[in-house]
């Protein structure tokens, strides 16, 4: 017996048109493959689309490829996921259902809040699952859980976070021994490759996501994967890589804004950047000049001259040298003005003088019984005066 472990596609996530295109075409890979490899089932681990109502364009493709799994008798058995998991339970994940293009599994809360999750069964195979919810609201869910009970392999589809994955993340999580006990735990949820043996002969798998979602994922992944499993009285782990396109990435550390985009540029002409993601990633403390200093428009005229699929910026790391003021006056009334005397000094502009009166002029307070409408007259009209402007 042979299946596939997907989890965390994300169709529709990515904003710019590049990337979910690369995000589909990942997909349509993984796919692609499995006919390919013959497996007999596959299994999705949650978050097929990034919400509950995807995009037409999104559906469409996804449909096609379903219809494709479809004819070509490879069954499908899901779980929804924090992302496209509906407090209603109306998802397009039903409608896929309704078309007869997957199975999703289905549990039962009884009065004492226990919950038993019904078995899928399928060529001696029994899966089980339970959904993953906003905020990790089912890790509490997840310590009640039962199986219906057989004598098959089984598999349990979860989209939650396991203590054994969670590494530092201060995140609620379930440890393996508060869950039911099985042969093969099929995780989703946290964006990672994580292979973790159970016990004899036994796996709790993250398979990674289908594509990478954000930046920091593309860095640190670079592609996506998943897992196919083939079970013959002993489990066998292959990973599957999906490479859809090359990837250059470009650290540099900042200090100078007025000279960055320069060095930014000459280091874009050493790299080959033909038809690759381009993840410039900017660091540092800037000591001269400003952010706006760096002129990302001419970095992203030279990714379109260097023909570049696409440039993703990443200034998170960022920052500017926060200028230091000594203020020596007993009276808190008088720090304001000091403060402003101080950064007039170091910031020599016509519109300081303004800035004083405006700071009165919002401390003005909304009087009892009066109108929002005049509260807001009576601050415009104090404002117009300060700013020597003629607005009605």
């Amino acid at each position: 017996m042979r299946f596939a472990h997907f989890a965390d596609c994300h169709l529709g996530s990515w904003r710019q048109p590049e990337l979910q295109k690369l995000n589909l075409e990942s997909f349509k890979k993984a796919i692609d493959i499995c006919i390919s490899e013959k497996v007999d089932f596959i299994i999705f681990a949650g978050d097929l689309f990034d919400s509950a109502y995807p995009p037409i364009e999104i559906l469409k493709e996804t449909f096609s490829e379903f219809k494709k799994l479809k004819e070509n008798h490879i069954r499908v058995f899901m779980i929804a996921g924090s992302h496209d998991y509906s407090v209603s339970g109306k998802t397009f994940l039903d409608v896929l259902e309704k078309a007869g293009f997957c199975t999703m599994c289905e549990f039962e809360k009884n009065e004492d809040g226990s919950i038993v999750l019904k078995a899928c069964n399928y060529q001696g195979v029994s899966i089980y699952g339970y959904p993953g919810k906003k905020s990790g609201l089912e890790v509490e869910d997840l310590k009640k859980l039962s199986l219906e009970p057989t004598n098959n392999f089984k598999i349990l589809v979860l989209h939650t976070t396991m203590e054994s994955a969670k590494g530092n993340l201060p995140i609620d999580s379930v440890a393996i021994n508060e869950l039911p006990e099985v042969d093969y735990y099929a995780l989703g949820h946290l964006h990672l490759i994580h292979e973790y043996k159970a016990g004899e002969n036994k796996y709790l798998i993250y398979p990674g996501p289908i594509f990478p979602n954000n930046f920091a994922e593309l860095q640190e992944l670079r592609s996506g994967s998943f897992y196919i499993v083939d079970v013959n009285g002993f489990v066998k782990l292959t990973k599957k890589e999906l490479k859809v396109k090359e990837l250059v990435f470009l650290e540099l550390e900042i200090e100078n804004a007025l000279t960055a985009t320069e060095k930014i540029l000459s280091e874009m002409e050493k790299s080959d950047l033909r038809d690759k993601i381009v993840l410039l990633k900017l660091k540092g403390t800037i000591r001269q000049g400003k952010n706006s200093d760096i002129k990302f428009h001419e970095i992203q005229e030279k990714a379109n001259e260097q023909k570049a699929y696409i440039l993703l910026k990443n200034t998170n790391q960022l920052k500017t040298e926060e200028a230091e003021m000594e203020v020596h006056t007993e009276n808190i009334e008088g720090i304001e003005e000091t403060l402003i005397e101080e950064f007039s000094k170091n910031n020599n502009s016509e519109f300081n003088r303004f800035i004083l009166p405006l700071i009165n002029s919002f401390s003005l307070e909304k009087q009892e019984d009066e109108k929002n409408a005049v509260f807001e007259s009576r601050l415009l009209l104090e404002i117009n005066k300060i700013l020597n402007l003629n607005i009605q």
